[in-house]
């Protein structure tokens, strides 16, 4: 009676016929299921990657941000999505099997195949679209492999073992030699791959010597407690105990070091409330406001009511208020800051290029602020490379900082700071070993902050902070000599389960013949 009730309830989510098998026998039932396992692998792999690209997810509103000139968490409603997607094709496809398993014929019904031709559509267009306006994610997808490839293969090996009940099914009820041969020689072909790809599994995280634990940037603070590049930011990541600020400044009508991303035109319009304080000059650059009437605008109310990170609920109702009331700080106040708790300033200076003359320029009013501020001078890691030369004469106790590795080693540097995924973990080892320091940002993902920690770099510029204090060991960390004998036994365990399992079904299909030969007897005596 309970096989009735699964059969028809099977039938009825697949196909829509609830009260009997369909009548029809459809010849491209075997198709529509190979396409149901096509789409389902391609939502799975689309999950994946949006799953990996979330630790850049704030790039992509932002790039949205300054098209649409409205802030909506975008990337959360493409992940919602493609979760929805990736469930629903699994799910028909589990559906499927257990169609097959039980021998109900497969008739997809028509309503489910304009949701996957919708499905393939999504991810088509999403794949395109990342590979013109985001290609550099490809990069961190291919670096993930690397943390998650050992994960990876033993999914594969529990899959493999799970499915292969109903190829062996399929094998011993082929009725020609052909099909049985095609069957098992796909079958021992995929399994092999499966069982063997650790031979090529390379990962900084499988190793005998662990380096040191990464230092922690505050990138503009730490803006997953506080609104970005705000006094209340930066001492929510002093708490996170950070070796340096990252920060960006920009000058004022009146020649003011202040502090914010943004730049251009609306460079005020995504974190303040500029359109409510100055009517129509929402649009202005930051040489049209002076520094009081920069200091006269909220820098808070925004984090309150677009929750970039998802984290507002985490505060309590004390640091709401706070966030709350948070204005534009002036470098000056930050030098104060960094110290007073002895922490490091890294920054860019995000309209240097437009100057002409070094002592008109940013760089020249920011130094003269650092100097005015008494912070020691080792504190700051200088940076902006348009006028390092200049700066380097006036100011000869500033850490430089590069952003490639031919400008350092042309004047002798020992600093980079660098994206995470533009180099690999040899190159970090390399330049380690070299006695240089390598930063790298942002980093805000524990699986990405472990493996950057397993291969070496001295420090990571996060929004995380809070997340990676605790952090005494990485998320995934194993020894050659470990990991060998997890994969080992994992194999052999699922070779002796799938030898069981063919066993198991060669005695089954054989009494499933038997039984049907006397079932027939009787009408051939008729």
């Amino acid at each position: 009676m309970l096989l009735i009730i699964v059969q028809t309830c099977l039938r009825g989510i697949y196909s829509c016929h609830w009260n009997s098998p369909s009548s029809m026998r459809r010849k491209t039932a075997c198709c529509w299921f190979s396409f149901l396992s096509f789409v389902s692998i391609l939502a799975l792999t689309w999950m994946y990657i949006c799953f990996i690209a979330y630790n850049d997810h704030s790039d992509l509103n932002w790039m949205a941000f300054n098209t649409l000139k409205k802030w909506v968490n975008w990337y959360m409603i493409l992940l919602i999505i493609s979760a929805v997607l990736a469930t629903y094709c699994l799910l028909l496809l589990v559906f499927a099997l257990l169609h097959f398993a039980l021998g109900e014929p497969l008739d997809l019904h028509w309503l489910h195949k304009v949701f996957l031709f919708l499905g393939l559509l999504i991810v088509t267009l999403g794949t395109a679209g990342m590979s013109k306006e985001w290609k550099e994610e490809w990069k961190t997808v291919h670096m993930s492999f690397q943390a998650t490839a050992p994960f990876l293969q033993l999914s594969a090996v529990v899959a493999l073992t799970l499915i292969s009940w109903l190829v062996f099914q399929s094998y011993h009820r082929a009725k020609t030699a052909a099909c049985k041969v095609f069957i098992m020689v796909t079958f021992l072909a995929v399994s092999a791959v499966v069982f063997l790809c650790p031979l090529v599994i390379c990962s900084p995280c499988i190793t005998n010597n662990l380096p040191p634990k990464p230092a922690l940037v505050g990138h503009r603070g730490a803006p997953m407690l506080a609104p970005e590049n705000t006094m209340m930011s930066f001492r929510r990541s002093v708490e996170c105990d950070v070796v340096a600020f990252e920060t960006d400044v920009q000058l004022s009508k009146d020649m003011k070091p202040f502090l914010m991303h943004d730049t251009n035109s609306n460079f005020l319009l995504r974190t303040t409330d500029v359109k409510n304080r100055f009517l129509d000059r929402d649009n202005y650059m930051h040489t049209n406001f002076t520094l009081q009437e920069l200091k006269m605008l909220n820098a808070g109310e925004w984090f309150l009511k677009t929750d970039p990170f998802w984290t507002v609920s985490s505060l309590s109702e004390e640091e709401k208020v706070q966030a709350k009331d948070q204005t534009v700080p002036m470098l000056l106040e930050l030098l104060v800051m960094a110290k007073e708790h002895n922490v490091s300033i890294i920054f860019d200076l995000k309209n240097e290029k437009n100057s002409t003359e070094f002592y008109n320029s940013d760089s020249y009013y920011t130094v003269e602020t650092i100097k005015k501020s008494g912070i020691s001078p080792d504190k700051i890691w200088w940076l902006p490379p348009v006028y390092r030369h200049n700066v380097s004469k006036i100011a000869p106790g500033f850490q430089q900082v590069y952003d490639n590795v031919s400008e350092m080693d042309a004047n002798g540097g020992s600093f980079l700071n660098v994206k995470y995924s533009s180099l690999s973990a040899r190159n970090i080892s390399e330049l380690r070993e070299k006695n240089v320091s390598v930063n790298l940002w942002v980093v805000n993902e524990r699986w990405l902050f472990s493996l950057l920690w397993c291969s070496g770099a001295s420090s990571v510029t996060t929004n995380a902070c809070h997340l990676f204090q605790n952090m005494s060991w990485p998320d995934w960390h194993l020894k050659p000599n470990q990991y060998m004998c997890l994969w080992i036994s994992a194999d052999v365990i699922s070779m002796l389960m799938l030898f069981g399992l063919f066993l198991l079904q060669k005695k089954r299909n054989r009494v499933f013949h038997q039984s049907t030969w006397e079932r027939s007897v009787p009408l051939l005596a008729l």
